[in-house]
């Protein structure tokens, strides 16, 4: 199964949270073929298929911004500080390779840890971002500056890679997937028809808050909203399934269910794709679900939301990893779902 183009580009693109304009151009970009394209000042990006004055609104979310650093200080020797642009920890960083977003361009950089003794390692617990710094390969203060500022953000580097049985790996598969499965779900009912309008949403700064979500929602104000995020596989060393269920890559789409999710909605999405003969599962939460759906489902008076992720190792890192089986699968439950809705569907509770 090949990479979708509109998916290799958007991760081959850069854009943590608050710098996401180059990813949301290759969005809009290919959403403009077909679909009405807007935006607003936060930089969520919408593409909307009509299907007619009056008819309610589906709006299906993928937050674009991907984790990354920004740079919080410069050393007289030319080494860099930073911060982190959501959640990482030191262990993803350290030996890693970054591209600075600079105004003048893309600059190459490394992540390193200071120096310890062999009698200083054993005294040491765990690396703690405190321990590591930037490196552009500058000899002074004056010279990194005339490369990078302060606020820079950067992101790791590399490119998609493709491996057997359908395993994709690559950075920022959290969450250019759901970005990506949004606008290609909205393209696909836009071509098959469909009695509502439909609304791809690209949503920026998930990953320091569900701020854009909270925008884009107030904004809409769509009937119902179906959010798309990645999910931890629990097929790993350490994965656990008594916490939230089998999560497990090549399983389908994760339909999630929990108290903030809509519960007419949910089943609704489990009964088409048990029809549909799609591949599927549930995930389980007891409380929020750390995704755009939390601040969406009480935007306004209420949104009634559903939440469908795709299976993913190794999340927060510059090799997370997925099953393109498992993307197609939520692509087409999307579609299908869309199709049932019509102008008097009603999840009231």
């Amino acid at each position: 199964m090949a990479v979708p183009d509109l998916l290799r580009a958007l991760l081959t693109t850069s854009g943590p949270s608050g710098h996401e304009e180059d990813a949301a151009r290759v969005w809009r970009e290919a959403a403009s073929a077909f679909a009405e394209v807007t935006t607003d000042t936060l930089g969520n990006s919408f593409a909307r298929v009509g299907a007619g004055d009056g008819a309610p609104a589906l709006a299906v979310v993928g937050h674009i911004d991907e984790i990354g650093i920004a740079i919080t200080n410069i050393e007289e020797n030319g080494l860099l500080s930073y911060a982190t642009v959501g959640g990482i920890s030191p262990e993803t960083l350290h030996g890693q390779r970054f591209e600075l977003l600079t105004r003048d361009g893309r600059v190459p950089a490394v992540v390193a840890r200071k120096r310890l003794y062999p009698e200083q390692v054993r005294d040491r617990g765990r690396l703690e971002h405190a321990d590591l710094h930037v490196d552009i390969g500058a000899t002074s203060r004056e010279e990194a500056e005339r490369l990078v500022r302060v606020g820079d953000a950067g992101v790791w580097a590399g490119t998609p890679l493709e491996l057997p049985n359908r395993r994709l790996v690559s950075k920022s598969l959290d969450n250019r997937l759901g970005a990506y499965i949004a606008l290609e779900s909205v393209r696909r009912v836009a071509e098959a028809g469909a009695r509502i309008d439909v609304v791809a949403v690209a949503a920026v700064q998930e990953e320091i808050g569900t701020f854009g979500a909270r925008a884009a929602a107030f904004g809409l104000e769509p009937g119902a909203a179906l959010v798309v995020d990645v999910t931890p596989a629990t097929d790993v060393p350490g994965g656990e399934p008594r916490r939230a269920g089998p999560i497990e890559l090549g399983k389908g789409a994760m339909v999630a269910r929990g108290p903030t999710l809509n519960r007419k909605l949910t089943d609704l999405l489990g009964e088409v794709a048990a029809s549909e003969g799609i591949a599927h599962a549930y995930e389980v939460y007891s409380h929020e679900t750390h995704t755009d759906a939390d601040d969406i489902h009480a935007a306004r008076a209420g949104v009634p939301t559903g939440l469908i992720s795709i299976p993913t190792r190794y999340l927060h890192s510059p090799n997370e990893m997925c099953d393109l089986a498992d993307v197609e699968a939520v692509v087409q439950l999307i579609v299908a779902f869309a199709k049932r809705l019509g102008p008097d569907t009603s999840f009231l509770r």
